[in-house]
């Protein structure tokens, strides 16, 4: 089963002897029901899977029954990120949006009643960095141990698995211990729901994050060390991005489960041509020289002239955004993260590729803030900066050539879908973990 405003990116994924996932993950099985409110991705769903069962409704709309008769294995959760991103408000669990994620945690301990089937074995959850220390994080993991699984929880990047683009998101899986008794489960699930439902009324009373919480999350994770996932991450990503310490596939510490660096950390130093530092300088460079990561031109479109005109900045674009720009060519092997605003807004949404890489950009760049904008409009134009296609990021993000959009989709609906979407490599990885 899947649920969240992903759906479609851990579908891909996930879903086969009936959708074929032997092309990623190898695991031999069928996705009994898809769940997802957004009316574009159910569209862009049912497109590549007709056949598995959509639900268009919200997770809490769902009875226990109705789930229970599904009697699936696993389930792979994708909650709204909004709550959690580093940037929003960090409404956490009192915002209404953790509402279904919220539900799913009411309902797990309930699924090993007497009258019910048991639980599922398998979980896997993903979300934004800023999830690993939030208070939601917190319930989910009582819940888990609560309910007698064992989890793992990660940070990874596609760069981990040698795709040139930079996506760093939180992962659990957690799988039910086999040593974990009917009789012990039975004796904490009432538990696991009264501390679910308890907390969560807290939270929404007290909207601040205390340093009290923080500490007991830190105590929660020590004490529950023992029902951790043992695992060797370099089987699973074997590309570690030696260059770029926060895009290494990290292992969670459970004293320490935000420490990752953080994109501020990065950004000291000396300014250079273009509004970047010194430091961001030199990141890109190592990232480029990092021959574990494939090139850009790997995951490009044919060059048709034609096709890729509509894609080209427009110059109003070039003149205002030029300096913010993350510009790669086709050699690169970096990208940064695509998000649901690429196409429709520039700074932080995605990188933009150099079309005429005969041009130097720093040629370009240099001295442009001493010409005229019909000057720097005609300099700019020289590089051929164009979006990449949303095919071209759907192959970064690790969608199969099968996959595809049906007619009627715009393309900022398709970039929208995809910046929302998970990479379908990471979490098949995951999956071949979790199950094996």
């Amino acid at each position: 089963m899947q649920s969240g405003k992903d759906a479609g990116g851990a579908v891909a994924s996930v879903v086969s002897s009936d959708n074929n996932i032997h092309s990623e993950s190898g695991i031999p099985g069928h996705v009994v029901a898809a769940i997802d409110i957004n009316t574009t991705a159910n569209q862009i769903y049912r497109h590549n899977f007709p056949d598995t069962p959509l639900w268009n409704k919200t997770i809490e709309g769902i009875a226990l029954d109705d789930f229970n008769k599904l009697s699936f294995d696993m389930i792979l959760m994708s909650p709204p990120c909004q709550p959690f991103t580093r940037i929003g408000l960090q409404g956490d669990i009192s915002d209404p949006r953790t509402k279904s994620f919220l539900y799913v945690l009411d309902l797990l301990p309930r699924f090993s009643s007497p009258q019910l089937h048991r639980l599922p074995r398998f979980i896997l959850l993903e979300n934004v960095k800023g999830f690993e220390s939030s208070a939601a994080r917190e319930l989910l993991v009582k819940t888990l141990t609560g309910c007698g699984y064992s989890f793992q929880e990660f940070m990874v990047s596609p760069t981990s698995v040698g795709i040139p683009n930079s996506r760093l998101r939180y992962f659990l899986i957690a799988k039910m211990s086999t040593s974990f008794s009917t009789q012990a489960r039975s004796e904490v699930r009432s538990q696991a729901r009264s501390e679910v439902r308890s907390q969560a009324r807290s939270e929404v009373r007290s909207q601040a994050r205390s340093e009290g919480m923080s500490q007991a999350m830190s105590q929660h994770s020590q004490s529950s060390t023992s029902d951790r996932v043992c695992i060797q991450l370099p089987d699973v990503f074997p590309h570690f991005a030696e260059a770029d310490s926060s895009e290494q596939p990290t292992v969670l510490s459970p004293t320490c489960p935000g420490s990752c660096q953080s994109e501020e950390e990065v950004r000291e130093g000396q300014v250079l041509y273009k509004l970047e530092t010194a430091a961001d300088a030199q990141r890109k460079r190592s990232q480029n020289q990092d021959l574990s990561i494939r090139q850009i031109q790997d995951f490009l479109e044919p060059q048709r002239e034609g096709d890729l005109e509509q894609h080209l900045l427009p110059p109003r674009t070039l003149l205002r955004y030029a300096l913010l720009l993350d510009i790669v060519q086709p050699t690169c092997r970096r990208s940064v993260c695509f998000t649901k605003g690429y196409g429709r807004y520039v700074e932080g949404t995605g990188s933009v590729l150099q079309g005429c890489t005969e041009t130097q950009m720093e040629s370009v760049f240099a001295g442009l803030d001493q010409v005229s904008e019909e000057e720097k409009v005609q300099q700019l134009l020289k590089l051929k900066l164009r979006y990449f296609t949303p095919r071209e990021v759907a192959n970064l993000m690790g969608f199969p050539q099968s996959f595809m959009f049906p007619e009627g989709v715009s393309t900022l609906q398709q970039y929208r879908t995809l910046g929302n979407s998970l990479n379908v490599v990471v979490v098949s990885r995951l999956l071949q973990l979790l199950v094996s």
